[in-house]
């Protein structure tokens, strides 16, 4: 894992505490679309937020990062082992997986190194399926505030895979036709929150490109927002409704 550009593991604990959740819909719809239920695996796992979905619709489950901090932070499950290991190694038979998935990190990946290994370990008609989001709207004034933030202040330090997510991932060739059939396609889906002001800045902190700019500087960029954000915002204990529209595909061996 010489070449892992571990970009998170020093703000593991806060990555879990302040990162939204998925919907259980979208879980719901994969265990659904998947030949199977036996055995799931979900590489660049991160804090295991998707694995212990998985973990409550498959009989086995097997979650992988590269960053051996983001695994110690990992939620549990009994049926659910996790690994610390590099996406593009699946260390599983050939044909043995039902399903494949990948939530906000596939633009980390060796993409021709992974999707061979996909190809390899994927049963036929095993289904991968590859999420991620953007910038959160409220439909408020806050919405331009933390577009200003990610694309102008810290943009420059967004490290260069950040562009395959900021473009869709459509910049990506994956490896299957995506799923089109009306009992198949995926619906729309994204990911909802109720959060007070201090989780919004816990969770603008763990962007990447925060702390690259910390590192440049020495000091905390969210300090030339925070006035911005505050005014937009409102009241600091009031709660707003924030929500993150998912970029899904989703493709059959």
């Amino acid at each position: 894992m010489a070449d892992f550009k571990d970009y998170f593991s020093t703000a593991s604990d806060d990555y879990k505490r302040f990162r939204p959740r998925y919907p259980a819909a979208l879980f719901d719809y994969l265990a659904a679309v998947s030949p199977a239920t036996d055995l799931a695996w979900d590489c660049g796992c991160g804090n295991g937020q998707a694995s212990v979905e998985l973990a409550a619709r498959f009989s086995r489950v097997i979650a992988s990062d590269a960053s051996a901090a983001q695994i110690e932070q990992a939620e549990q499950a009994p049926n659910l082992e996790y690994r610390v290991s590099p996406a593009e190694i699946l260390a599983t038979p050939d044909a043995s997986l039902d399903l494949l998935t990948v939530a906000q990190a596939i633009h980390w990946f060796d993409h021709p190194r992974f999707f061979a290994e996909a190809n390899r370990a994927l049963k036929p008609g095993g289904v991968l399926a590859v999420w991620g989001y953007q910038l959160l709207y409220t439909d408020t004034a806050l919405d331009a505030v933390v577009e200003n933030f990610h694309s102008n202040i810290v943009g420059p330090y967004w490290p260069p895979e950040r562009a395959l997510l900021d473009n869709g991932y459509h910049r990506i060739t994956f490896p299957y036709p995506r799923a089109s059939s009306p009992r198949e396609a995926p619906p729309d889906f994204r990911m909802t929150a109720r959060w007070q002001f201090s989780h919004l800045l816990g969770y603008l902190n763990t962007w990447s490109a925060v702390k690259q700019f910390e590192k440049a500087y020495g000091r905390n960029p969210l300090a030339d927002v925070f006035d911005a954000l505050l005014n937009a915002w409102g009241d600091p204990d009031s709660a707003r409704d924030i929500y993150w529209p998912l970029i899904l595909y989703v493709g059959k061996k």
